[in-house]
Protein backbone atom coordinates (compact mmCIF):
# COMPACT_ATOMS: atom_id res chain seq x y z
CA UNK A 1 0.00 0.00 0.00
CA UNK A 2 1.33 3.14 -0.57
CA UNK A 3 1.87 6.15 1.67
CA UNK A 4 -0.84 8.25 0.62
CA UNK A 5 -3.27 5.16 1.06
CA UNK A 6 -2.02 4.53 4.67
CA UNK A 7 -2.11 8.38 5.69
CA UNK A 8 -5.93 8.23 4.72
CA UNK A 9 -7.90 5.42 5.87
CA UNK A 10 -11.37 4.65 3.90
CA UNK A 11 -14.65 5.75 4.97
CA UNK A 12 -16.42 2.21 5.98
CA UNK A 13 -13.33 1.21 8.39
CA UNK A 14 -12.43 -2.21 6.30
CA UNK A 15 -9.65 -0.42 4.28
CA UNK A 16 -11.07 0.17 1.56
CA UNK A 17 -10.94 3.20 -0.57
CA UNK A 18 -13.83 5.77 -1.11
CA UNK A 19 -16.45 7.31 -0.63
CA UNK A 20 -16.62 7.45 -4.63
CA UNK A 21 -17.24 4.48 -6.78
CA UNK A 22 -15.30 2.52 -9.50
CA UNK A 23 -17.07 1.63 -13.00
CA UNK A 24 -14.87 -0.84 -14.64
CA UNK A 25 -15.84 -1.72 -18.14
CA UNK A 26 -15.70 -4.73 -19.20
CA UNK A 27 -16.95 -7.12 -22.11
CA UNK A 28 -15.48 -8.78 -25.15
CA UNK A 29 -13.86 -7.07 -28.57
CA UNK A 30 -16.25 -5.90 -30.66
CA UNK A 31 -18.85 -5.05 -27.88
CA UNK A 32 -18.58 -1.40 -28.23
CA UNK A 33 -17.57 -0.32 -24.80
CA UNK A 34 -15.38 2.41 -26.39
CA UNK A 35 -17.90 4.23 -28.20
CA UNK A 36 -20.33 3.73 -25.38
CA UNK A 37 -17.94 5.28 -23.15
CA UNK A 38 -17.24 8.11 -25.32
CA UNK A 39 -20.62 8.80 -25.68
CA UNK A 40 -21.57 8.78 -21.43
CA UNK A 41 -18.21 11.24 -21.28
CA UNK A 42 -19.98 13.55 -23.90
CA UNK A 43 -23.35 12.96 -22.51
CA UNK A 44 -21.52 14.04 -18.86
CA UNK A 45 -20.41 16.88 -20.41
CA UNK A 46 -17.13 17.68 -18.19
CA UNK A 47 -19.54 17.01 -15.06
CA UNK A 48 -16.38 17.42 -12.31
CA UNK A 49 -17.84 14.76 -10.33
CA UNK A 50 -17.01 12.07 -13.08
CA UNK A 51 -13.37 11.14 -14.80
CA UNK A 52 -12.50 9.33 -16.78
CA UNK A 53 -9.47 7.25 -16.65
CA UNK A 54 -7.00 6.40 -19.56
CA UNK A 55 -5.16 3.06 -18.99
CA UNK A 56 -1.71 2.39 -19.49
CA UNK A 57 -0.56 -0.67 -21.96
CA UNK A 58 2.26 -2.27 -22.94
CA UNK A 59 0.96 -2.60 -27.04
CA UNK A 60 1.32 0.78 -29.31
CA UNK A 61 -2.18 2.88 -29.76
CA UNK A 62 -4.41 1.68 -32.22
CA UNK A 63 -5.93 4.73 -34.27
CA UNK A 64 -9.30 2.70 -34.93
CA UNK A 65 -9.70 1.07 -30.95
CA UNK A 66 -9.18 2.25 -27.53
CA UNK A 67 -7.10 5.54 -26.84
CA UNK A 68 -4.82 4.23 -24.37
CA UNK A 69 -1.47 5.18 -23.14
CA UNK A 70 2.01 3.38 -24.63
CA UNK A 71 4.47 2.17 -21.86
CA UNK A 72 7.30 -0.63 -22.25
CA UNK A 73 7.30 -3.83 -20.70
CA UNK A 74 10.01 -2.35 -18.30
CA UNK A 75 7.46 0.42 -17.08
CA UNK A 76 4.69 -1.79 -16.49
CA UNK A 77 6.66 -4.43 -14.21
CA UNK A 78 8.28 -1.33 -11.99
CA UNK A 79 4.85 0.63 -12.09
CA UNK A 80 3.04 -3.02 -11.08
CA UNK A 81 5.31 -3.39 -7.86
CA UNK A 82 6.28 -0.22 -6.33
CA UNK A 83 2.71 1.40 -6.08
CA UNK A 84 2.57 3.37 -9.19
CA UNK A 85 -0.30 1.22 -10.28
CA UNK A 86 -4.63 1.58 -9.16
CA UNK A 87 -4.87 -1.66 -10.50
CA UNK A 88 -2.79 -3.61 -12.81
CA UNK A 89 -3.36 -6.84 -15.06
CA UNK A 90 -2.02 -9.36 -17.59
CA UNK A 91 -4.25 -10.20 -20.83
CA UNK A 92 -3.43 -11.30 -24.12
CA UNK A 93 0.37 -11.37 -23.89
CA UNK A 94 -0.09 -7.81 -22.85
CA UNK A 95 -0.06 -6.18 -19.34
CA UNK A 96 -2.66 -2.95 -18.22
CA UNK A 97 -2.01 0.08 -15.82
CA UNK A 98 -5.07 1.97 -14.06
CA UNK A 99 -2.93 4.43 -12.89
CA UNK A 100 -2.67 5.16 -9.04
CA UNK A 101 -4.02 8.80 -9.57
CA UNK A 102 -7.60 7.78 -9.65
CA UNK A 103 -7.21 6.12 -6.07
CA UNK A 104 -7.46 10.57 -4.84
CA UNK A 105 -10.52 10.93 -7.11
CA UNK A 106 -12.40 7.90 -5.52
CA UNK A 107 -11.32 9.10 -2.28
CA UNK A 108 -12.64 12.99 -3.16
CA UNK A 109 -15.75 11.16 -3.86
CA UNK A 110 -15.75 11.18 -7.49
CA UNK A 111 -17.20 8.66 -10.12
CA UNK A 112 -14.17 6.92 -11.88
CA UNK A 113 -14.90 5.36 -15.50
CA UNK A 114 -11.97 2.71 -16.32
CA UNK A 115 -11.66 0.32 -18.74
CA UNK A 116 -10.98 -3.11 -16.99
CA UNK A 117 -10.71 -6.40 -17.30
CA UNK A 118 -13.54 -9.27 -15.79
CA UNK A 119 -10.30 -10.80 -14.01
CA UNK A 120 -9.34 -7.80 -11.77
CA UNK A 121 -12.98 -7.47 -10.61
CA UNK A 122 -12.49 -9.38 -7.23
CA UNK A 123 -9.38 -7.30 -6.19
CA UNK A 124 -10.93 -4.20 -7.44
CA UNK A 125 -13.70 -5.42 -4.87
CA UNK A 126 -10.80 -5.91 -2.40
CA UNK A 127 -9.76 -2.37 -2.58
CA UNK A 128 -12.55 0.10 -3.21
CA UNK A 129 -15.81 0.47 -0.80
CA UNK A 130 -17.80 0.61 -4.36
CA UNK A 131 -17.09 -1.54 -7.67
CA UNK A 132 -19.72 -1.20 -10.50
CA UNK A 133 -19.09 -3.69 -13.22
CA UNK A 134 -20.19 -2.23 -16.74
CA UNK A 135 -21.03 -5.36 -18.57
CA UNK A 136 -21.02 -4.26 -22.46
CA UNK A 137 -22.45 -7.51 -24.31
CA UNK A 138 -23.42 -8.30 -27.87
CA UNK A 139 -24.27 -11.65 -29.92
CA UNK A 140 -21.17 -13.54 -31.21
CA UNK A 141 -22.43 -12.98 -34.68
CA UNK A 142 -22.58 -8.86 -33.68
CA UNK A 143 -19.13 -9.28 -32.23
CA UNK A 144 -17.93 -11.17 -35.26
CA UNK A 145 -18.89 -9.00 -37.91
CA UNK A 146 -17.54 -5.83 -36.16
CA UNK A 147 -14.39 -7.49 -35.29
CA UNK A 148 -14.20 -7.79 -39.26
CA UNK A 149 -15.19 -4.48 -39.65
CA UNK A 150 -11.44 -3.67 -37.83
CA UNK A 151 -10.14 -5.45 -40.24
CA UNK A 152 -6.90 -6.83 -38.02
CA UNK A 153 -8.18 -10.04 -38.17
CA UNK A 154 -9.19 -12.87 -40.26
CA UNK A 155 -12.65 -14.83 -39.70
CA UNK A 156 -10.98 -17.92 -38.73
CA UNK A 157 -8.86 -15.96 -36.16
CA UNK A 158 -12.01 -13.84 -35.32
CA UNK A 159 -13.75 -17.28 -34.93
CA UNK A 160 -10.65 -18.73 -32.47
CA UNK A 161 -11.09 -15.57 -30.22
CA UNK A 162 -14.43 -15.73 -29.97
CA UNK A 163 -13.88 -19.53 -28.82
CA UNK A 164 -11.60 -18.34 -26.73
CA UNK A 165 -13.55 -15.58 -25.19
CA UNK A 166 -16.19 -15.91 -21.85
CA UNK A 167 -18.85 -15.19 -23.53
CA UNK A 168 -21.71 -16.51 -20.74
CA UNK A 169 -21.69 -13.83 -18.82
CA UNK A 170 -24.33 -13.25 -16.08
CA UNK A 171 -25.73 -9.97 -14.31
CA UNK A 172 -25.48 -9.97 -10.39
CA UNK A 173 -24.23 -7.95 -7.31
CA UNK A 174 -22.84 -5.35 -8.37
CA UNK A 175 -23.33 -5.39 -12.36
CA UNK A 176 -25.08 -3.96 -14.65
CA UNK A 177 -25.48 -5.75 -18.04
CA UNK A 178 -25.88 -3.69 -21.43
CA UNK A 179 -26.48 -5.63 -24.55
CA UNK A 180 -25.02 -3.38 -27.27
CA UNK A 181 -27.40 -4.01 -30.03
CA UNK A 182 -28.95 -0.86 -30.78
CA UNK A 183 -27.94 3.08 -31.41
CA UNK A 184 -25.45 4.52 -29.37
CA UNK A 185 -27.44 7.08 -28.36
CA UNK A 186 -29.85 4.34 -26.49
CA UNK A 187 -26.57 2.42 -25.31
CA UNK A 188 -25.36 5.84 -23.80
CA UNK A 189 -28.85 6.10 -22.22
CA UNK A 190 -29.60 3.08 -20.35
CA UNK A 191 -26.02 2.87 -19.21
CA UNK A 192 -26.75 6.51 -17.40
CA UNK A 193 -30.19 5.60 -16.60
CA UNK A 194 -28.67 2.44 -14.78
CA UNK A 195 -25.83 4.60 -13.26
CA UNK A 196 -27.84 7.09 -11.45
CA UNK A 197 -27.89 9.92 -13.85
Amino acid sequence: MNKLAEETPATDGSGRIGPGRLVLVVGPSGAGKDTLMEGVRKALGGDPACHFVRRLVTRDADPGSEDHGTISRRDYEALASNGGAALHWEAHGHGYVLPVALDADIRAGKTVFANGSRKMIGKAREKYETVVTLLITAPREVLAERLLARGRETREEIARRLDRADLDYSAGDGVIAIENTGSISDGVRLILKRLGY
